[in-house]
């Protein structure tokens, strides 16, 4: 009889009271009593008297191609179980449609035959994990938190979180960004360092374009420090520190920390019941008070580390990078290889753009002209149909083959309006039309004119833009106020000249 450790036990117990082993056997529930004299003569529980299975209780239905399979696996470790499969049966095939040598359901015993010669056979890289000082450094990381599904008024909100990890404590903090830019890890950092009021001996962060660059003469991926980064590092007092490009274990900590956030920030949007928030400022206000909960588990530890830091006596440095840059006769600014459109009357001036984080502004002078969103990335354009409208209408034949033509086009409903008047009138006159439409959104209300636009298209009738206005609460035109011509008595030149002959 199969007996269980637990039972063994009991026999044992039963025997040590001096209990016979027929008693014992009945206390353990056990029929015969040879049982417990079994266990007693070999002085070992069931569990340590079982012998690993040495034997196959089945046929292994590939042992006639596992030495073939074998010898690619040595060649190639990499290969998967199913690429492996696929190539025996497509190698064993039937030529007459039926079953071949190998069937769907053996995929499972080949894959795990495979797991095993890995475990055996393919060395793998061991993390080593670091032991880490307090107050030592701080690792700072981009990651994307668009996968949580985060909508700004219904509006989808792609962001990245810049997190800063001590990882001797565990404590973070961290602010969202459009990308992973210098200006962004420099909003990162500024913010941390103020928020803990201490600065550790180094920051560590890994080889991104934020804080590096490639080296055109360097060998295996050499990169140096970007001399803003250096710059703001300097005006905190921290030395920079970088992984091993290739070495993406040695930020373990700060990865780490990025899983467990996200995690984290997850429960509690389901605990919010919405995903949805109405502004930008009330997201962040959500962030700061789920790091702020999770770093009050961290006090003890966070206290070792504040210790033997150096308290925070810099300044707060500006939020935004300034470029000076000339107006093009386009009247376009070229900012970090972005295109951006400005008012014409600045064409051939130098304005001073802020970039920002979210933002880009326009400043001529002491004068702030324009603010607009900021492009991520590289070779896109912001063109505001408000500043060239004016030019293209005095020369319309200029639209047609515009470079920047689809800023045109607000809406997909210009957009469809604009093709329908293809229809009835010549491209000249389309384009003429059209424009002046687009004049009318820029001195009213776009809204508005795109309202009217969505009527006339539906109807699918000839229109122009004569039928647009009478729609639009247009500003009534103030005449002119009529004068009465002014009446001029040139008999005040006599009495004057008769003033000169008196005097002389």
């Amino acid at each position: 009889m199969t007996c269980t450790d637990a039972q063994v036990r009991l026999m044992m117990q039963e025997r040590a009271k001096g209990r016979t082993q027929q008693q014992a056997a009945v206390k353990a529930n056990v029929n015969n009593r040879k049982t417990v004299a079994k266990y007693e003569k070999a002085g070992q529980l069931p569990s340590e008297m079982k012998q690993p299975r040495s034997y196959r209780t089945r046929e292994d239905p590939f042992a006639e191609d596992w030495p073939e399979l074998e010898e690619m696996l040595t060649a190639a470790p990499e290969l998967e179980a199913k690429a492996l499969f696929e190539w025996l049966c497509d190698k064993y095939k039937d030529e007459n449609g039926g079953q071949g040598k190998y069937q769907a359901g053996q995929l499972r015993t080949l894959q795990r035959r495979v797991s095993s010669w890995k475990a055996l056979h393919q060395d793998k890289q061991a993390v080593l994990e670091q032991a880490h000082q307090p107050g030592e450094a701080l690792q700072t990381d981009g990651t994307w938190l668009t996968e949580l599904g985060i909508t700004l008024q219904g509006e989808p909100f792609k962001h990245v979180l810049i997190h800063c990890v001590l990882p001797y404590s565990n404590w973070s903090w961290g602010v969202i960004a459009q990308s992973e830019s210098q200006l962004a890890l420099q909003r990162g950092l500024q913010a941390t360092l103020f928020q803990l009021g201490h600065v550790p001996a180094y920051h560590q962060t890994d080889n991104s374009s934020a804080a590096t660059y490639q080296l055109r003469s360097g060998a295996d991926g050499e990169r140096e420090y970007t001399p803003g980064y250096l710059a703001v590092l300097d005006h905190f007092g921290l030395k920079p520190r970088l992984i091993q490009v290739g070495s993406p274990e040695q930020n373990g900590d700060i990865e780490a920390a990025n899983g467990a956030l996200k995690r984290a920030l997850r429960q509690h949007l389901l605990l919010r019941g919405s995903r949805d928030f109405v502004s930008q400022a009330e997201y962040e206000q959500f962030l700061a008070a789920v790091m702020s909960q999770r770093n009050a588990q961290r006090q003890a530890r966070l206290a070792e580390e504040l210790a033997v830091m150096t308290p925070l006596t810099a300044s707060a440095l500006s939020g935004y990078q300034e470029l000076r840059v000339k107006v093009n006769r386009a009247s376009l600014i070229r900012v970090q290889n972005n295109v951006y459109s400005v008012p014409t009357s600045l064409i051939g001036r130098q304005v001073t753009v802020r970039l920002r984080e979210w933002e880009v502004e326009v400043w001529f002078g002491q004068r702030r002209v324009e603010t607009m969103p900021r492009l991520v990335g590289q070779n896109k354009q912001q063109i505001n149909y408000r500043h060239v409208i004016d030019s293209l209408l005095r020369k319309p034949g200029g639209f047609r083959n515009y470079r920047y033509r689809e800023a045109l086009f607000p809406t997909l409903v210009f957009r469809q309006a604009w093709e329908q008047l293809q229809q009835w009138h010549s491209p000249r006159k389309a384009d003429l039309i059209y424009l002046r439409l687009l004049r009318l959104a820029a001195r009213t209300m776009e809204c508005e004119v795109e309202a009217v636009l969505k009527r006339l298209v539906a109807a699918n009738q000839r229109w122009d833009e004569q039928d647009v206005e009478p729609w639009l609460a247009l500003p009534p035109t103030t005449a002119a106020p009529a004068l009465a011509p002014p009446v001029i008595d040139l008999s005040q030149y006599d009495r004057l000249l008769e003033v000169n002959d008196v005097a002389a």
